[in-house]
Order: C-alpha cells, then structure tokens, then sequence
C-alpha cells in the first residue's frame, strides 16, 4: 500500500482527495495537515511515502516544508498541488526536493496515477508546468555564472551515465532512453540508479534540475 498524508488549508480540498485516493486498492491516506509545519510533523510520525502538498498555506507554506522534509533524509516523496500553472514557486520547490507537480484540477485517474508515479521514485511534471520550468531554466542560463563545482560533479559519471541524465532531463522515460540508446530498459534503470546516487540526488525530477543547472543539458538544445 502506498502511504499519503494530505497538506491543504482547504478542508474540502483535503476531504476530497482522501476519498478519491482511499478508493484505490493500492493507496492508504494516513494523515492530514492544515499547514506545512504540521506536514513536517506528520511526516516524521506516519512515515508517509508520498505526500500531496499544496503550495500557499498559512503558518509554513508548502515549499519550506518540502525543503524541510527533504532535508529531513525522510523517504517521502512530495507531490505538489497548485491551482496556479504558472506559480512562482514551481522552480524553487523542484529545488527544493519536490518530485513533481499537478494542477488541483487534474482528474481522480491522473491523481492516483500521480501519486504511484512519484511513490515509485519517478518525475511527474504537468505539461504546463513543465514549460514554466525551462523557461526558467532559460532565464537563469542567460545570468548564470560560472557552474565548474556543477561540471566538476559531473566528472564522476560515465560516458554513458552522463547520456543517460541528459536524456533523463530532457523527459525521456527509461523505455525511450532504451529505445534511443539501444540497451535493455533494465540496464537503463540501473544506469539511472548509478546517477542518482553519484550525484546524492533524490530522483529523476532533481536529476533534471541537475542538469539544467551544470549546464550538461540547454533549454531548447
């Protein structure tokens, strides 16, 4: 059973979610939370797997408790929920350790498939949301400075491995980057793991964010 714990101001929001995602035979929702400082607390007491957050709540707001969470070493996996696509919180809270983004208006199938997308450790990232971020990235290229400790770290990876993050940025699933690399979508998955560890990131999403920041992978490139 995946674990959640849902973090929203809304009471309606929260009790909607709950019932949608008890539904699934695969999903348990744990806990719930008002604010973020209230996630933080839930997480390190139910142990969650994935937890749904919204972004602008009272108290704590939802990046400085996924920041919190994620600097925790908690396992958990935070999803975020945002009514607003272009949310200027979106970059920050991807570096802040978040796995993924959705719009609250997704549907019930695309929630849970969210949910099972991001507790298996994979990116999940609205379309919308998506191009907001290599906007962003493109933004920060063009005043970024120099990025040699990014590049230095990089260094580690194979040839190969570095392929594979680059694709990996790029939105690529491990059955794309195997049909375009011509290897077993096994040897991709552990190529990925190698990455991920290498460079002590959490999952694909921050992987990508890598990326972009050391330069490996330009936006529109």
């Amino acid at each position: 059973m995946i674990r959640v714990v849902i973090t929203d101001d809304q009471m309606m929001v929260r009790e909607g979610f709950s019932v949608l995602l008890n539904a699934q035979p695969d999903m348990e929702v744990v806990g719930e939370a008002v604010n973020g400082r209230e996630a933080v607390e839930a997480v390190a007491g139910l142990e969650p797997d994935v937890v749904l957050m919204d972004i602008r709540m009272p108290v704590v707001n939802g990046l400085e408790a996924t920041r919190e969470i994620c600097a925790s070493g908690s396992a958990a996996r935070v999803l975020i929920l945002t009514t607003y696509d272009l949310d200027e919180y979106v970059y920050q809270a991807l570096r802040a350790g978040a796995s993924g983004f959705l719009l609250k208006d997704a549907s019930a199938g695309q929630l849970a498939d969210g949910v099972r997308t991001v507790a298996a450790g994979e990116a999940l990232l609205a379309p919308t949301v998506t191009r907001r971020l290599i906007a962003e990235f493109s933004r920060l290229s063009a005043s970024a400075g120099p990025r040699t400790p990014l590049r230095e770290r990089i260094g580690d990876l194979t040839e190969r491995e570095t392929q594979v993050l680059a694709l990996v940025a790029r939105g690529l699933s491990n059955g794309e980057i195997a049909d375009r690399l011509v290897v077993a979508e096994s040897t991709v998955k552990t190529h990925v793991s190698r990455v991920l560890v290498k460079l002590g990131l959490r999952d694909r999403t921050q992987a990508a964010v890598f990326a972009y920041e050391s330069g490996l992978v330009v936006p529109g490139g």
